[in-house]
C-alpha cells in the first residue's frame, strides 16, 4: 500500500505542474463568456472526462499509435501549435452575434467540442503531457523504479482520476470567478487569454522544429 501511495504522489507532482489545471480554467473563463448556464455545467462535467481518457490511452496506447501512424514528438507539437494558435486568433478577434433562445441547443454542442479542443486537448493533456506519460510508461514496463507489477497496473489510472477530480473542482469554481468578474471582465480575459495562445501556438511551433533541427530531421 505504501508503494501504491508513493507512485500516486509521485505521478501527481509530475502531472499538476506540467497540466496546470489553473491554465485550463483561464481559458475556460475566456472561451464560456457567451454559453448559457447549461453549455457551462456541460463543459465544465465533459473536460476532466476527456482528459482522463486522453491520458489513459496515452499510458497504454500512446507510443504504439504514435508509432503506427508515424507521428514523433515534435510532430505533435507542431499540430498542437497550429490548433491553439488558431483558437487564441479566434478569441481575440472573436464574432460578436448575438445569441438567441433557439441557439442554445447549437451552444450546448459546441460546448462538447470546446471541452474537448482546447479545454481538454492540448491545454490540459497538451504535447508535453502526453509525452511525458508516454516516457513514463515506457519507464514502468522496463520497471526502472522498482515498484510492484500491481502498483504499475493500479497506479496510473487512480492518478488519472484524481487529477481529473482536481480539475473538475478548478473548473467548477470558475463559476464564482465569473459572477465577481461580470460579462465585460470575462470578455477582457478572453481576448487576454486569446493573445497568450497565440503566443503559446507560436512557442509550441518553433519548439518543435527546433527538436526536429536538433535531430538531423533537415539534414
Amino acid at each position: 500500500m505504501f508503494e501504491l501511495l508513493t507512485a500516486i504522489g509521485l505521478g501527481l507532482a509530475v502531472l499538476i505542474p506540467l497540466s496546470n489545471p489553473l491554465t485550463t480554467v483561464a481559458l475556460f473563463l475566456g472561451l464560456s463568456g457567451n454559453m448559457t448556464i447549461a453549455a457551462r455545467q456541460k463543459t465544465i462535467k465533459m473536460t476532466p472526462v476527456y482528459v482522463f481518457f486522453i491520458m489513459l490511452v496515452s499510458w497504454y496506447s500512446g507510443q504504439a499509435i504514435m508509432n503506427t501512424f508515424g507521428v514523433t514528438v515534435p510532430g505533435l507539437r507542431i499540430a498542437g501549435g497550429f490548433i491553439v494558435a488558431y483558437i487564441g486568433f479566434r478569441m481575440l478577434f472573436p464574432d460578436n452575434v448575438k445569441q438567441s433562445n433557439n441557439d442554445s441547443k447549437e451552444a450546448i454542442d459546441n460546448a462538447s467540442s470546446v471541452a474537448f479542443v482546447p479545454l481538454a486537448m492540448p491545454s490540459t493533456a497538451g504535447p508535453g503531457t502526453i509525452a511525458m506519460i508516454i516516457s513514463m510508461a515506457s519507464s514502468a514496463l522496463t520497471n526502472e523504479h522498482s515498484y510492484p507489477h500491481w502498483v504499475i497496473i493500479v497506479a496510473p489510472p487512480l492518478v488519472f482520476i484524481i487529477f481529473s477530480i482536481i480539475l473538475w473542482a478548478c473548473l467548477k469554481s470558475s463559476n464564482i470567478i465569473m459572477k465577481f468578474f461580470g460579462k465585460s471582465g470575462i470578455d477582457a480575459i478572453s481576448r487576454l487569454m486569446g493573445f497568450l495562445l497565440v503566443c503559446m501556438g507560436v512557442q509550441f511551433i518553433i519548439t518543435g522544429i527546433g527538436e526536429l533541427t536538433r535531430s538531423g530531421f533537415f539534414n
